[in-house]
């Protein structure tokens, strides 16, 4: 998404009438469905007058391509200004360029960090070189059209309230000046020359195409978790990512002094789990003695499942821990231990919970460093102590100077920050601002029946088996004494849907194991990792009555860990009680709903809570209907999904569909075929290469096809042709390569003799 686009020469009008910051705010509250801060507003009056004035400078040509306020997929993060053409080669350009409007800054002994004023305050931040050179790598990693039409990306940064030198150019900073060179106040000429040797002719359509151009799958931690403890660079931190990574690694060295502890606050999708594992990889790579610590055991197991037969069982042992490891150790036996997934510590250890104090005392005790990363919104257990308060409290009592960072860059939910603050909204968990998501780029859809939202996540799986079904833990897990070959778990006769929960013997490695795209997960197997597509039926446990969100505790499977004590809770404190379930059962709901990055498909068991979720997506029932025709306008009458760009595996779950018309009689008007779209077709067809879709029309043969009809049709590569009903192109009338003539016959082959004579 760029919230601005235009020209250089429109651009250069739009600052020189004094109303740029005026467009920009239009566009990006229509986009974004909300507005921003008068800061925000301020700098783009500012910084792109300067910016006017260093392309009237370079003499750049009026059409050169402006995009402002550009926002790299599947994050957060926006470009501020992108600048594009072709230099003297004739080379595709886009060059990026980092506005600031610092007046100074100050040096910091860590790698890629300054400290400069914002809000009043100075606070450390990434050095714009490097803030420059992580964003144009992403938009490289992230956009396939960048690479494969080999558009040349060259990142800047444009400090131009800034006179001094001495930090923003310093040596300690080389390698990120090298590749972002910073330009100052000073440096208007400087900048206009680099910007003419990279942009000599203009070009406004190369932003069209990275606009438009196809998304890079997204990275999972636990497939490129071998590659990163093998020392390669999988995930560029940027922004706050790497703040906290250098600010830990700091705090490592001064801990030999003193207890440190260090919380790092941030939602799904944050890069918490990214951050922990570099850390682990870093600090094990420096000789520091590092453990990476989980309480849930299903991230912990997937990964080590993806190093098992690289590295000794023993290594992997000591580089994964559960939290309740630390009952027995002395003290400041680790240099550091990385906690992830914080929220989730207990207080006592154990089988049976009869096991030392507290695990948070019991680390914080055991390391020289303890790092907590922590997301209270995430706790989905009576249980769950994990908060920072308690974390603070403890490190207090034993002596260690506590930290405090927060993770604001998403990388989750195609980089939605908004929609998360939509679940919060719509879950009522905290009110938000958020109340629609239609501008956002992220497929979330509410589902009429479980076994639509099966075949959803079964069409969805099939690209990488990065897509499952999860559920709210109200139906008891039969089938862990019955086996394989038992009854089912989650049963809803009135949809004739049946499934079981997640298979005993798979255990955490459920998300793995192909053959799970058959079960049904929970809470306790997915959190902690992430999916593509997660589908999600929410149970009884949850519903909503007159627009308010109910939770019912007593419809939770007894089988169910997460609210075991609450009757006792109940009997001694019933508001108590009660207040600490519905958060636990919203909480389990915010999470489930989380774990897909590109989409969320729901379906609620209580009528009455689906249609709540519809009506927030401001989507009725006639409405969907005219949603629906309106999105098959070119293809009137077929039924079959209509992939976007970015998900077509072609004739692996799709096939291409032709707006073409195929004449049931003589041969149809000629009509080029210079486009396609891809459909899904039905379960019980497999797609091949050669397969295609195109209309019939006409009434010769309407005793087997109807006027009008949709028809998947199969090259024939072999055998005969006699009795098949084909497509004919007349190819002596028109050119096979822009289209023909078509028509539908059955043939009917005949031998043909000669007379002897």
């Amino acid at each position: 998404m760029q919230v601005y686009s235009a020209t250089k020469q429109q651009f250069s009008q739009d600052v020189l009438s004094n109303c740029i910051e005026d467009k920009i705010l239009t566009e990006y509250r229509r986009k974004t469905g909300y507005s921003t801060s008068k800061n925000e507003i301020l700098s783009w009056k500012n910084s792109l007058q300067y910016m006017n004035n260093v392309l009237i400078a370079a003499k750049t040509p009026g059409n050169a391509g402006v995009s402002i306020e550009y926002k790299i997929p599947q994050s957060s993060k926006r470009i501020d200004f992108i600048l594009t053409g072709k230099d003297n080669e004739k080379k595709d350009t886009a060059v990026i360029i980092e506005l600031k409007q610092w007046q100074k800054a100050s040096f910091s002994t860590k790698d890629g960090i300054v400290k400069t004023f914002l809000g009043k305050s100075e606070r450390e931040v990434e050095h714009p070189s490097y803030q420059a050179w992580t964003y144009a790598a992403l938009l490289y990693d992230f956009n396939e059209t960048v690479r494969e039409e080999n558009i040349v990306l060259i990142p800047c940064t444009y400090l131009h309230n800034c006179e001094s030198y001495d930090v923003i150019k310093h040596s300690h900073y080389r390698e990120y000046i090298e590749k972002a060179p910073p330009f100052l106040k000073n440096d208007t000429a400087r900048l206009a020359t680099f910007i003419q040797k990279y942009v000599k002719y203009g070009d406004a359509h190369i932003m069209y195409r990275i606009e438009n151009g196809k998304i890079s799958p997204s990275k999972h931690l636990a497939d490129t978790l071998l590659s990163m403890l093998q020392g390669n660079q999988e995930f560029i931190m940027i922004d706050d990512q790497k703040l906290v990574f250098e600010t830990a690694l700091h705090l490592c060295k001064k801990a030999k002094e003193q207890k440190q502890v260090l919380i790092v606050e941030g939602g799904p999708g944050t890069g918490k789990s990214v951050v922990a594992i570099n850390l682990l990889v870093e600090l094990t790579n420096s000789d520091k003695v590092v453990q990476y610590v989980t309480k849930n055991s299903a991230p912990r197991t997937v990964y080590e499942s993806k190093l098992t037969g690289t590295f000794k069982k023993s290594h992997i042992s000591n580089l994964f821990k559960g939290s309740g490891s630390y009952v027995d150790c002395d003290p400041n036996c680790f240099d550091a231990l990385v906690v992830d997934e914080a929220h989730r510590l207990k207080a006592k250890s154990g089988l049976f919970q009869n096991r030392g104090e507290n695990q948070i005392k019991e680390i914080i005790q055991a390391a020289k460093l303890s790092i907590f990363f922590i997301d209270e919104a995430q706790q989905v257990t009576l249980k769950d102590i994990g908060e920072k308060e308690t974390i603070k409290e403890w490190a207090g009592k034993l002596g260690a100077i506590t930290h405090e960072m927060e993770l604001a860059s998403q990388f989750r939910c195609n980089g939605s920050d908004g929609y998360l603050a939509w679940l919060d909204n719509i879950l009522q968990i905290r009110e938000t601002a958020n109340e629609d998501i239609s501008e956002i780029d992220y497929d979330f859809q509410v589902i009429d029946s479980p076994n639509e939202l099966k075949d959803l996540i079964f069409r969805k799986n099939k690209r990488n088996n990065k897509a499952r079904l999860v559920a709210g833990y109200c139906w008891p897990w039969v089938s862990k004494k019955s086996g394989i070959t038992g009854e089912d778990d989650i049963v809803l006769p009135e949809y004739d849907f049946s499934m079981k929960w997640n298979l005993d013997d798979d255990g955490f490695l459920w998300l793995l194991k192909p053959d799970s795209i058959n079960e049904v997960g929970c809470i306790h197997t997915c959190q902690g990792l992430e999916l593509d597509y997660v589908g999600v039926i929410i149970g009884p446990d949850l519903i909503v009555r007159n627009g308010q969100i109910k939770t019912k505790p007593e419809e939770r499977a007894g089988q169910d860990s997460s609210i075991h004590g609450y009757k006792k809770l109940l009997n001694e404190n019933p508001d108590l009680a009660k207040q600490k379930a519905e958060k636990i059962i919203k909480n389990t709901y915010r999470t489930l709903m989380s774990r897909g990055q590109k989409g969320c498909y729901i379906f609620c068991t209580d009528h009455e809570t689906n249609i709540y979720f519809k009506s927030l997506l401001k989507q009725t029932e006639p409405e969907k209907e005219k949603e629906s025709q309106s999105k098959n306008k070119k293809y009137p009458g077929l039924d079959f999904p209509v992939l976007d760009k970015n998900e077509i595996n072609p004739y692996v779950d799709a096939v291409p569909v032709y707006d073409l018309k195929v004449a049931a009689s003589r041969f149809s008007e000629h009509q080029p075929i210079d486009s396609q779209d891809w459909v899904v077709l039905p379960e019980y067809i497999r797609p091949s290469r050669g397969m295609f879709i195109a209309r019939v029309v006409g009434e010769s043969m309407n005793k087997r096809i109807p006027n009008g009809s949709w028809c998947l049709f199969r090259k024939i590569s072999a055998g005969t042709r006699n009795g098949k009903i084909i497509v004919a192109q007349h190819r002596d009338i028109y050119d096979e390569d822009t289209g023909g003539k078509y028509t539908i016959k059955k043939i009917s082959q005949r031998k043909s003799y000669q007379r002897r004579r």
